[in-house]
């Protein structure tokens, strides 16, 4: 499945890739920059584990659309980020990592994903020039750095490396809505909000012993576009 998982990507890069070229040659491609307050959440499907707390975090990277007309009102939204998510997880005795699971653990989980959205984004203009936007589409993540505090009765221990405890590869649903609107000849700035619903098990449920455990987040969008 990984491979295939990675297949997909790489083909997926590829046609980005040609389609960057196409759109370049026309100056169809708008690039930008963001940085996105984000709440992340991860949601246990079964019992035995609990969330206590979700976790602030920051997602930042580029932004490209590619037009697929002249008017900009339609597009192919994509681009590259990171993302540092994590939640705060608490397993009864028998679930959670080996080295843990003799009783009740408590897990504050730090993981950093390199992510690509990929998604259909709408555009309507206004009499004053503010646009109006929204996207729908997915992503893939791929985690790049993993930490936990384990905190029990019989251990307290910090920045314990998980990284190989989290399933490699991450995707889900991305719905997204704002505003644009222009600050110049080429720049305008952007606000908006996201919703994301992963579909992949963030945690290997081989190592966790714990089912089905989806990462999820609301995002507040900030960008510029040049």
């Amino acid at each position: 499945m990984r491979k295939i998982f990675l297949m997909a990507c790489l083909f997926l890069m590829v046609m980005v890739a040609r389609a960057q070229n196409n759109f370049m040659s026309d100056n169809r491609v708008r690039l930008g920059f963001k940085l996105d307050p984000t709440f992340f959440w991860l949601q246990p499907q079964e019992s035995g584990v609990e969330r206590n707390a979700s976790r602030f975090g920051v997602s930042f990277g580029l932004m490209a659309d590619f037009l697929l007309d002249e008017s900009g009102r339609y597009a192919v939204a994509s681009g590259l980020q990171i993302s540092t998510t994590g939640s705060t997880l608490k397993y009864v005795a028998d679930k959670g990592l080996d080295d843990y699971k003799q009783v009740p653990t408590e897990y504050k989980l730090k993981v950093t994903y390199v992510e690509i959205p990929l998604a259909i984004k709408l555009k309507t203009d206004t009499d004053n020039g503010m646009g109006i936007w929204g996207q729908f589409g997915t992503y893939l993540g791929f985690p790049v750095k993993g930490r936990a505090d384990v905190v029990s009765l019989s251990v307290n221990q910090d920045k314990v490396n998980v990284l190989r405890d989290i399933t490699p590869i991450n995707i889900g649903l991305q719905v997204g809505a704002g505003v644009e609107y222009p600050l110049g000849d080429r720049l305008s700035g952007l606000v908006g909000l996201t919703y994301r619903n992963g579909f992949i098990d963030a945690t290997r449920n081989g190592k966790w012993s714990d089912g089905k455990v989806n990462m999820n987040s609301f995002a507040i969008n900030l960008g510029l576009f040049f």
